[in-house]
């Protein structure tokens, strides 16, 4: 196992009674202005509601946040609380928008460990939360999330809260990826995000392409990104925007990260860090890879550094240490029109 070493440390401070939130942070980035923004995969407690949100850290100094705030994301974006938690598992910051997305995962209910019979039967049982199938930006300005604002840059150009359009497969990329030729058997069988199924972990987004990190499925080894570009069609609504010249309405790369799944990106100039680590709920090896020049498909990467925990996310470092290591290439799966590209 390689020897780890610390960067650096950070101290975040929180509000008293936000145990929860702590317990279940998943996914961070930091806005223009320096503030750090951390999401959870679990429902936050505010006052005596259990409430989706985003919550806000300023910095107090070097290496210091806090000033915590919550922001019910209900007020913002059209969900409904009662439908569970979005399960955030990324968080990217671009052009005054916040991008979040849920895991887009199914879940198999916990053993509680008091009755072996009804333990057995809760093993039984698999769901999906409407509320996971998110994805979604927010406009940021002066450390404030707004459903809509004038854009401090550009002052006629108004910013929007908006989400991808919803559909009854969960949202507009589910139903494309329902005839996915790698994809379809996970989404249609509902196969659980911890058990290999579709889960996703990690959003970067740069210019106008977004891309999302799939922990899960890992296919004999591979590891699988999805690339989009998204288009307003209405003032609050998103829509999967046709690739290039043709009808598909995502990209897949597949990259070899020998088994790990991937579990947060963010962009590092136009280089694309992935931190990988686990598919399954346990500890294990993690890595962190560079993708160099990942907005022109160059297709050479490295893993920066080998361990051994349970990674959970990442933001863009000013200053990263470099390791040698064996070459991962990641290789692009454009796929052919109609068979990636539905959408409706």
């Amino acid at each position: 196992m390689a020897e780890s070493f610390l960067l650096s440390r950070v101290l975040l401070r929180f509000r008293s009674g936000s145990g929860n939130l702590l317990r279940n942070l998943s996914a961070v980035a930091l806005d223009s202005d320096g503030n750090l923004w951390v999401g959870s995969d679990e429902l936050s407690q505010i006052d005596d509601q259990e409430l989706n949100t985003l919550d806000r850290l300023s910095v107090l100094k070097c290496c210091e946040y806090g000033n915590h705030e919550p922001f019910p994301l209900h007020e913002i974006l059209k969900i409904d609380d009662s439908l569970g938690e979005i399960d955030i598992e990324g968080l990217d910051y671009a052009d005054s928008y916040l991008w979040l997305t849920g895991s887009h995962s199914t879940k198999r209910k916990k053993p509680k460990g008091k009755s072996l019979e009804k333990d057995i039967q809760r093993l039984m049982k698999v769901q999906p939360d409407p509320n996971r199938y998110l994805i979604a930006r927010i406009p940021v300005v002066d450390g404030q999330l707004h459903r809509s604002c004038p854009d401090p840059k550009q002052p006629d150009r108004q910013l929007t809260a908006a989400c991808l359009k919803q559909k009854k497969q969960g949202n507009q990329l589910m139903k494309a990826l329902h005839n996915d030729d790698h994809l379809a058997d996970y989404v249609t069988n509902l196969l659980p995000g911890k058990e290999n199924g579709l889960d996703v972990e990690g959003i970067a987004v740069r210019q106008n392409r977004l891309f999302l990190g799939l922990r899960g499925p890992v296919l004999r080894g591979w590891a699988i990104l999805l690339e989009l570009e998204l288009e307003e069609t209405d003032v609050d609504t998103l829509a999967l925007k046709s690739l290039e010249s043709s009808e598909q309405r995502y990209r897949k790369h597949f990259l070899q990260l020998d088994g790990l799944g991937i579990r947060d990106i963010c962009f590092y100039g136009d280089d694309l860090l992935i931190l990988a680590g686990p598919t399954m709920d346990l500890t294990g090896t993690q890595r962190l890879y560079c993708w160099r020049d990942a907005l022109h498909r160059l297709q050479t990467m490295k893993p920066y550094e080998s361990g051994y925990s349970n990674p959970a996310n990442l933001a863009a470092p000013s200053r990263v240490a470099r390791r040698t290591g064996q070459l991962s290439r990641p290789v692009s799966d454009c796929g052919l029109p109609g068979q990636n590209g539905e959408s409706g």
